[in-house]
């Protein structure tokens, strides 16, 4: 679907919704959005032209929907096949209303302040000011510099997961392309073919990682952007007809897993959820916004719908043999095949795109210290040292399901369920909030804080434990 999250978080896949100069700001992404870092007034934006209800709608589905779709139903086998989509109801309910908790304290400081737009950093930074406390007014700048770090956190987490992912699926392509078929409808067991480590494939593809990353114009990129996200919904597409069909007894499947690996489940649901740095750049191209509050109640809906469906559907079909990723349950067939290859081109394209954003967070930041001479030797030298340090730190960590889920845990859980509870409390306690309220944004961000440390420690706990064992679980043998 869209270049994600995702997301889940941060690209613009429609330049015509946007004037040039706002468009190097404004990348997002969970999956693959637009960025919420943004300037704090984009007039040409506002004035010029304006998206309707459906182009919203379609813009937040698709900017909801990537590759942590893919992992879900791995994440339902964490959680219980009852307790896994009662969980993922919760967490997409709690998400949207974050959203409108973070739509709803930007409206009031635009009008405050007499901004046609104001993101998601601005928003925290002026939310501070207006908190009762004289130490956070004195430190509110800290508001926008702590979104900016989670939000380079959570995009570079994103690479990380796409490098993995990579590697994954092309490793087991190329150990099955002996015994590739015609034939999707067999059920022999297939034995792979040993290739290199999954390390080198992650290696192999650092190269071409680095010559997408050096083209800095936005239009080009999202050449790609569409690109990838014609090959990822063809591949969703056929995944969700395969994993339909045949679905064997559901009794066997506990309905309460373990609570040891609940953790894993909060991280990769939040993972998939985190995108809420969409909500602002979409309300602000509306024609009318008064409409997003609900257009945003509509999206979500149809975007948990989607995620409990097929996360459900997928555990069903492939019950403990489920994988990290969905794909890598498909038949040793040349049709499902096609789909990891497609999901391949979708994910290389969406690498650069989710690497634009904290590219321009950082790379302005450090060239307005040297002269204009070593401006574009020092942009290429960074953008190299951050691709490569994205490839180490997937070698390091090559399950794809402990990285998902540890970049969910990290930093999503911040941007999407910590900070904006406590934003509601600092922007409307001075004009008075009930104390339900006040109990409910409390409520919120302890148990994102909770998901957060609990979820980290035992992403960080499973891959102490996984040792030396093979890091994926798709090279042994499957079934066609």
């Amino acid at each position: 679907m869209s270049v994600t999250k995702s997301t889940e978080g941060a690209i613009a896949v429609k330049l015509d919704l946007m004037s040039p100069p706002e468009s190097a700001k404004k990348l997002e992404n969970k999956d693959s959005t637009f960025l919420d870092e943004s300037p704090s007034e984009s007039p040409g934006l506002k004035k010029t032209k304006g998206i309707t209800v459906i182009q919203a709608l379609i813009h937040l589905v698709k900017g909801n929907m990537g590759t942590g779709i893919l992992g879900l139903s791995l994440a339902v086998k964490n959680a219980g096949i009852l307790m896994g989509p009662l969980s993922l109801l919760v967490m997409g309910l709690i998400a949207c209303h974050c959203m409108h908790i973070l739509v709803r304290c930007a409206q009031r400081f635009c009008k405050r302040l007499n901004k046609p737009f104001m993101d998601y950093g601005d928003t925290v930074m002026h939310g501070l000011e207006a908190s009762p406390s004289a130490w956070l007014q004195n430190h509110a700048h800290w508001g926008r510099h702590i979104v900016s770090f989670f939000l380079i956190v959570t995009q570079l987490g994103f690479c990380c997961v796409y490098i993995v992912f990579l590697a994954d699926n092309l490793k087991q392509v190329v150990e099955a392309v002996n015994s590739t078929t015609n034939n999707c409808h067999s059920n022999e067991t297939v034995i792979l073919t040993p290739t290199m480590d999954s390390r080198l494939y992650m290696l192999s593809f650092l190269p071409l990682l680095v010559l997408l990353v050096f083209i800095r114009n936005l239009r080009i990129l999202t050449i790609f952007s569409m690109l990838a996200n014609i090959s990822m919904l063809v591949s969703l597409v056929i995944i969700t007809q395969y994993i339909t069909q045949e679905i064997p007894d559901p009794s066997r499947l506990p309905l309460v897993a373990s609570w040891k690996t609940y953790p894993l489940f909060f991280g990769t649901a939040i993972f998939s959820f985190e995108s809420i740095g969409v909500v602002l750049p979409l309300e602000n191209q509306m024609k009318n916004a008064r409409h997003f509050p609900a257009i945003l109640s509509l999206g979500m809906s149809i975007v948990t719908s989607l995620y409990i469906s097929i996360a459900t559907l997928g555990y069903l079909r492939f019950g403990d043999d489920i994988k990290a990723s969905i794909s890598l349950n498909l038949p040793n067939c040349w049709l499902y095949q096609s789909v990891k290859l497609l999901y391949i081109a979708g994910i290389l394209c969406t690498y650069a795109l989710q690497f634009y954003v904290p590219a321009e967070i950082i790379i302005p930041f450090a060239i307005s210290r040297v002269s204009t001479r070593w401006a574009l030797p020092l942009d290429l030298s960074i953008r190299l040292a951050m691709v490569c340090l994205t490839c180490i730190l997937a070698v390091l960590i090559p399950r794809l399901d402990l990285v998902i889920s540890l970049v969910g845990s990290v930093s999503s859980s911040a941007l999407a369920l910590i900070i904006p509870p406590l934003l509601e409390v600092t922007t409307f306690y001075s004009e008075g909030m009930s104390p339900l309220t006040i109990f409910k944004d409390a409520l919120i961000s302890i148990l994102g804080f909770v998901g957060f440390v609990v979820g980290t420690y035992q992403a960080l706990d499973e891959l102490l434990k996984s040792g030396d064992s093979p890091p994926f679980s798709n090279s042994t043998t499957f079934l066609r």
